[in-house]
């Protein structure tokens, strides 16, 4: 006997399905027992942006952004955190990722989170920033230099 295809849902209908199953958006569900997001160490969240950095080309029709967002319900911040991840951003902090992403991509996550969004009441926000190489390149960092030019792949001509 073969086995059926499970035919594969989206993320945001992933989400009302388990909106419909009864996912508590209350206060209530703070409280919950639920372990918080976990998140990689500095040193690991360094070396990860590096080795994103390092390993990016510059693509015209792709587009560097930065996706924030507080959302309160544990359940469905962890569920958009790995949605995130699995579409190809890099967590770089707890609620803060970084992608350089087709723009078609870029639009598809928007879309997909702002229907989310949409299935609960909350107070929750995201926040997208769409990143030119200028304000890249203009970033002042506290920490661990990050070389920003291995992203917009910027070339320097020296004149002799």
């Amino acid at each position: 006997m073969a086995k059926e295809k499970i035919p594969k849902i989206s993320f945001a209908k992933a989400m009302a399905r388990i909106k419909k199953a009864g996912l508590e958006t209350s206060a209530t569900d703070k409280l919950e027992k639920i372990e918080l997001d976990e998140i990689e160490n500095l040193d690991q969240r360094i070396e990860k942006v590096l080795h994103f950095v390092k390993t990016q080309k510059h693509i015209p029709e792709n587009m560097i952004f930065m996706l924030m967002y507080d959302i309160e319900n544990t359940k469905i911040r962890t569920n958009i955190a790995k949605f995130l991840i699995r579409e190809g951003c890099i967590r770089i902090q707890k609620s803060v990722y970084l992608a350089n992403l087709p723009r078609k991509k870029y639009q598809e996550i928007h879309q997909t989170l702002k229907e989310v969004q949409e299935l609960y009441e909350n107070n929750d926000s995201i926040l997208f920033l769409q990143v030119p190489t200028d304000a890249l390149n203009a970033m002042k960092i506290i920490g661990q230099q990050i070389e920003f030019d291995f992203i917009t792949d910027n070339k320097n001509t020296l004149f002799f």
